[in-house]
């Protein structure tokens, strides 16, 4: 399975892998920051995610990091 990585959009930022998954599930936007990826700097949210990625997200100052299936 393809992985694509993102970080959360608009200057937001989290502390925990839960606040992350919790705010993918209500359909915030994150930023799609992967230089392999043809949607590099693009907003991406659950609506718009193709089916077979799996989603690195970092967050915490993008020192930390958990992934959405």
């Amino acid at each position: 399975m393809p992985y694509l990585t993102v970080i959360p959009a608009y200057g937001r930022d989290y502390r925990s892998a839960a606040a992350v998954k919790a705010d993918w599930a209500d359909g915030k936007d994150f930023r799609v920051c992967d230089l392999s990826s043809r949607y590099d700097g693009s907003c991406i949210n659950k609506d718009d995610k193709p089916d077979d990625v799996i989603l690195t997200v970092r967050f915490e100052r993008l020192r930390r990091t958990c992934e959405i299936r």
